[in-house]
């Protein structure tokens, strides 16, 4: 590599102006202005470092040569072996021999280029704009000794002639970013507003359900009851043999009272826990619906479930009591699994049968689906519905995360 005398230098100055206009992103536009770069400073590998906003994490892009450090994501600028230079500490970086200087010798991964490629001889100078900065502009040789003070001042033009370009770009792609993270913000917010209103929907529907259930039957039951216990006062006949079928007929309203209140209010959930809840509405959902399918209910969470809070326990109750009801009443199934299991950071419960799946016919409403789905995101687990692994039937799968559910606890006592 050959050094070239200051007078030939304006023209490699606009080239790179010139280069630069049209790109849109950091790579591209490192990568156009290498070879301009290359005129003013010789070298054998080019890198620019990005500061993100934030100024806690950077991202290199580089020309020449493929390394490391332009194959990794935003890294904390921490560990970074010229974070005093991009913490505005020192000025410039100029290194006879990369090798042999202590910064390179630590156990971060970012040292690795500097022995995998043989880089020797460096140079770092600040990329700044309106006195802070913003990044970092990197000229790396085979050789040693290599660069001198006025390689320095060059680099440093250079740098000065990249840094409002870079500036806008990395506005850019802020502006890019956020615009993103702000739609994918309002698509789950709509997303979730949509569920919660079916939710609404079907809870007003299940109301309705359980109004007609004790108009139509207890409520019919009673006033036959209190009818017949009229005429008998009437007819002053209230002997055992007359008032026997009146107590049966009590004793048989009082028990689909307590059907009505336990389809609205899971007692055995409170009283016994969720595995032994899931239990019994496995038993009674397959009795009731006179399936002859098997099941089985596995149990790997020794109670984990019990310890979260009562919404989150009813909530991921009612999912799996859907999940389960239609594989009962539509899979036309041989056999049912329910898998509760739990560890440090996830609770997750898996409902699979082995039945026609979902291609081959809806699995009951869509709407039961889109409640199960609806009351995961308002818990913040995740739902999936799909084939299960032995490719027929379905599972149906909701992981919730144990840390997510620890921060809202945070937050509710706060």
């Amino acid at each position: 590599m050959l050094k070239i005398a200051p007078p030939a230098l304006l023209d490699h100055y606009l080239g790179i102006s010139r280069l630069l206009a049209g790109q849109l992103d950091f790579r591209s536009a490192i990568k156009a202005v290498g070879v301009e770069v290359s005129h003013i400073v010789p070298h054998d590998h080019l890198d620019v470092c990005i500061m993100m906003v934030n100024g806690l994490y950077h991202t290199a892009y580089e020309s020449g040569l493929d390394t490391f450090w332009g194959q990794t994501a935003p890294a904390p600028v921490t560990s970074s072996p010229i974070r005093t230079l991009l913490w505005g500490e020192i000025d410039f970086l100029l290194t006879p021999d990369a090798q042999q200087e202590s910064r390179y010798h630590s156990d971060t991964p970012f040292t690795r280029p500097i022995f995998e490629h043989n880089l020797r001889g460096r140079i770092h100078v600040p990329l700044k704009v309106g006195g802070e900065v913003i990044g970092a502009l990197s000229c790396s040789s085979h050789q040693v000794d290599f660069y001198t003070p006025q390689d320095v001042e060059n680099a440093q033009s250079i740098a000065d002639l990249l840094s409002p370009y870079f500036f806008a770009l990395r506005a850019a792609e802020q502006a890019k970013q956020s615009a993103i993270i702000e739609a994918e913000a309002r698509a789950r917010e709509e997303g979730l507003r949509l569920g919660a209103l079916n939710l609404t929907e079907a809870l007003e529907g299940e109301r309705q359900r359980i109004g007609m259930d004790l108009h139509d039957q207890t409520l019919a039951d009673l006033t036959r009851l209190s009818r017949r216990l009229d005429r008998m006062m009437q007819e002053k006949d209230l002997s055992g043999e007359m008032l026997e079928p009146v107590s049966r007929s009590l004793q048989q309203c009082m028990q689909n009272l307590r059907e009505i209140i336990e389809e609205a209010k899971p007692a055995v959930l409170q009283l016994f826990g969720f595995a032994h809840a899931i239990e019994n509405h496995l038993d009674r959902a397959v009795r009731d619906q006179g399936a002859t399918l098997s099941w089985r209910l596995i149990d790997e969470t020794e109670a984990a479930i019990d310890l979260l809070d009562q919404t989150v326990r009813i909530a991921l109750f009612r999912i799996t009591q859907e999940a389960i009801n239609n594989a009962v009443r539509h899979a036309h199934a041989v056999s049912l699994d329910v898998r509760l299991r739990a560890s440090s950071s996830s609770v997750i419960i898996e409902v699979s049968d082995d039945g026609r799946g979902l291609s081959r016919g809806a699995r009951g409403e869509g709407g039961g689906i889109d409640n199960m789905m609806t009351r995961a995101r308002l818990i913040s687990a995740k739902f999936a519905i799909g084939a299960n692994r032995e490719g027929e039937g379905t599972t149906v799968r909701v992981q919730l995360s144990l840390s997510i559910q620890a921060t809202k606890a945070r937050g509710d006592e706060a």
